[in-house]
């Protein structure tokens, strides 16, 4: 690993060039109903078929962009002692399980990177841990495998998530070790870890519309607090305009829980949406904030986000999830991760294909849908479209509450021609 990773990401659809994943592994399957919705599941899931359908999305991504594993990374900086130290400490503090600390310095970087993702099963030595019902001392990471949240890659930079939920604090603190250690990244890290359990931001809530245009979710993860964070950090940093879209989201069902779930860009000229909270409401807000000379110089509402990305010269034509036809479809396709596309060049995007009416929505608007299988055997070349969605299994992973791009963290991306 010579050669760093310069981090550049400037919009959603610029053509992919690295990105990060998180094969799903025993972390999900320790789970039990009783303790699915405190680990943020509505269900357990079937970890052979999770893994089979995630190496699809994983065999794809290979064709054309460098593919980086977490627990690689992981590994890989957990080779300076250092680091190793402080980040095991930080661990432990960070659960009140310091007893561990010699434990896990003890085990190989192969074995530790295992247990920090995995999860160290608790040990019975004293009567209060004898009768706790907790079986992990650290508990298994099972969203991790949605890179998408823990650390967001923007401009220039990684800005590492304050995420709403304590159970995925880690995820956090181990991206934040990997872009400052593990030597393969060239970039500067912005924590916004805060003490004020007001303060809450996950990358399922940005998107990089243009290099001078952010959306962002203020819902049940990112809170407005946490998005006045993400505007100072851009004062701070950029002396030039820049403008951020918020868009409120109901506080539930869970699977509001993002931006890019209900919003997502596909090319220069469309974007999937979620009609009834992007279009049918007037009870969540759409702000457009200016931030010139260092500083927010205008607020103001807009109706929805395509018609503010309209004033900004970014023209989209809505696409709707679920088709247009029947909200019965809209809303069950919504919930199974429908309006969550990963772009990895302009008007060619991966998704679920068992959204079907999304699908022939895409179909009627240029997209051909081409099944995964045949992009995987080199059947069929993803260069021969203009316009094209590579449709994934997905029978366990939406259970876990994610699309396609949920589960991908960009690196690097090529600049788009607008």
């Amino acid at each position: 690993m010579n050669d760093k990773v310069k981090i550049d990401v400037c919009s959603e659809i610029g053509e992919l060039e690295a990105v990060i994943l998180h094969s799903p592994g025993s972390e999900v399957e320790n789970m039990t109903p009783g303790n699915a919705e405190r680990a943020l599941y509505s269900d357990i899931l079937n970890l052979p078929v999770a893994q089979k359908e995630y190496a699809q999305l994983e065999q794809v991504l290979r064709k054309f962009a460098r593919v980086y594993q977490v627990k690689d990374l992981l590994v890989e900086t957990l080779n300076n002692s250092r680091v190793k130290e402080d980040l095991v400490e930080k661990i432990c503090n960070n659960l009140n399980i310091s007893d561990a600390k010699d434990y896990l310095l003890g085990k190989s970087r192969k074995e530790l990177a295992d247990h920090l993702i995995e999860g160290l099963v608790m040990q019975k030595n004293t009567l209060t841990r004898f009768l706790s019902q907790e079986r992990y001392s650290l508990p298994p990471l099972h969203n991790f495998f949605f890179t998408r949240d823990a650390a967001i890659p923007m401009l220039d930079s990684v800005l590492i998530s304050n995420m709403a939920n304590k159970v995925r604090e880690r995820e956090s603190i181990i991206l934040e070790a990997i872009f400052d250690y593990s030597g393969v990244f060239k970039t500067r890290t912005h924590s916004a870890m805060h003490p004020d359990p007001l303060v809450k931001i996950e990358g399922g809530d940005i998107l990089v519309a243009r290099e001078d245009i952010l959306l962002i979710g203020n819902g049940a993860r990112t809170s407005s607090q946490g998005i006045d964070m993400i505007l100072k950090m851009l004062s701070d940093q950029n002396s030039g305009k820049m403008h951020v879209i918020v868009q409120e989201l109901p506080k539930s069902p869970e699977s509001f829980i993002h931006l890019d779930m209900v919003f997502t860009l596909l090319d220069r000229d469309c974007c999937m949406v979620y009609e009834p909270v992007i279009f049918k409401t007037s009870k969540y807000q759409t702000v457009h904030i200016t931030i010139e000379n260092r500083k927010v110089s205008c607020i103001k509402e807009q109706r929805n986000i395509p018609e503010a990305l309209r004033s900004l010269g970014m023209d989209m034509k809505p696409l709707f999830c679920g088709g247009k036809s029947d909200p019965w479809f809209q809303e069950r396709e919504q919930w199974h991760s429908g309006a969550n596309f990963f772009a990895f060049a302009p008007g060619k995007v991966i998704g679920y294909g068992r959204n079907t009416y999304t699908l022939e929505e895409m179909n009627r608007n240029g997209f051909e849908i081409v099944d995964s299988s045949d992009i995987i055997s080199g059947k069929v070349d993803h260069n021969q479209y203009e316009k094209i969605l590579i449709a994934l299994d997905g029978s366990e992973l939406p259970r876990g509450g994610g699309g396609a791009r949920c589960m991908t963290m960009p690196l690097r991306r090529k600049p788009v021609s607008w």
